[in-house]
């Protein structure tokens, strides 16, 4: 998923999205373990689309910007 988008949503819909990418993850690793997986490359991109909206989240939010600056 695109940055630009990401930033563009709201927190809900993050939030929403998050879930999603977290639960699909679970599913890929459970497809991984009993050997079903097709497109092992499925599990690095989950990974990083969480990870990108884990990083919107935190610059959404007021108190981590406070505490960056702090650590400055």
């Amino acid at each position: 998923m695109k940055i630009d988008k990401l930033i563009e949503m709201s927190k809900v819909q993050l939030e929403d999205e998050l879930s999603s990418y977290q639960d699909s993850l679970l599913n890929l690793k459970f497809q991984k373990s009993l050997q079903q997986l097709e497109d092992s490359s499925q599990l690095s991109k989950t990974r990083r689309n969480i990870a990108q909206i884990k990083t919107v989240l935190r610059n959404c939010d007021p108190k981590s910007k406070n505490n960056q600056d702090n650590i400055k």
